[in-house]
């Protein structure tokens, strides 16, 4: 071999290497490039999950006819996002809009009508129907006086009682009895749907009138006497952030959640309509 040939094969080679450092350089930025996209990708994924949502200590003010579905979400919400934790305050959907026109502090709203949560409109966020109820006949257990329906109530040996007027099951109770036609002069008007379930349930009152997920809730202690539908009325639970929530991330993640299939799943459960 010529020494001339051997300087040609030895320049070839050397510029062949210097030409494979450059391509190298460039397939590694690719692949960090890549790295760098599927690391995004997955962060939106998380933070689309509700994995990603910070922990909060929530304040729930709450109609009192989620007392019980409350407690069961609730318990799910914090076992699904470690660090949060929701404290819920249960009364009337009156006296709930009353604590938030006064300032009181907290981060979600959940009523038993539109109407309460319209009073507030300017303290919080839009609210979205999580789901709906409707009204039943509560009596003792074993329906000793025999009650049938709407009518029945009218009977002035019967102690009846109901929701006071301002508040939504009140409200509700008065639409389905003057669309019948029957006057009821009940022996107590009560400041929550609870109250009134509590008096047929110690025996203080024969009937009241209670959405049909209280009754479910004292099964044992009360029967429920089904209203037609045709003469009922359907109760819409809306629920909204409050705008002075310290935790307004937080708030929506939950408010948000309650429509979720696990949400609906345990309201549903609990015998709660759909949306």
């Amino acid at each position: 071999m010529s020494l001339t040939l051997t300087r040609r094969r030895t320049a070839a080679a050397v510029l062949t290497a210097a030409l494979l450092v450059p391509l190298a350089a460039c397939s590694g930025d690719t692949g960090s490039d890549d790295t760098k996209k599927d690391t995004g990708n997955s962060t939106a994924s998380a933070s689309a999950s509700g994995s990603a949502v910070p922990p909060a200590n929530l304040t729930v003010l709450a109609a009192a006819s989620l007392t019980d579905v409350f407690k069961t979400a609730g318990a799910a919400y914090e076992k699904a996002h470690p660090g949060t934790k929701i404290t819920f305050s249960f009364a009337g959907s009156q006296e709930l809009v009353a604590q938030v026109s006064q300032g009181s502090p907290a981060d979600v709203l959940v009523t038993a009508d539109t109407k309460s949560m319209d009073k507030v409109k300017a303290d919080t966020g839009s609210p979205a129907i999580i789901a709906k109820n409707r009204l039943v006949i509560a009596t003792g257990e074993g329906n000793p006086f025999k009650v049938d329906d709407l009518k029945d109530l009218a009977d002035t040996k019967l102690k009846v009682v109901l929701a006071a007027p301002e508040v939504p099951a009140g409200k509700y109770s008065k639409q389905v009895l003057d669309k019948q036609g029957v006057a009821v002069k009940p022996v107590s008007q009560e400041p929550s749907v609870r109250a009134v379930l509590s008096k047929v349930e110690l025996g203080e009152a024969d009937a009241g009138l209670v959405y049909r997920t209280d009754a479910a809730s004292a099964a044992d202690k009360v029967d429920a006497v089904e209203i037609p539908d045709g003469q009922n009325a359907i109760a819409q639970y809306p629920a909204a952030t409050l705008k002075d929530s310290k935790n307004a991330e937080a708030a929506a993640a939950f408010v948000a959640w309650l429509s979720s299939p696990a949400g609906q799943k345990i309201l549903q459960e609990a015998g709660f309509q759909k949306p």
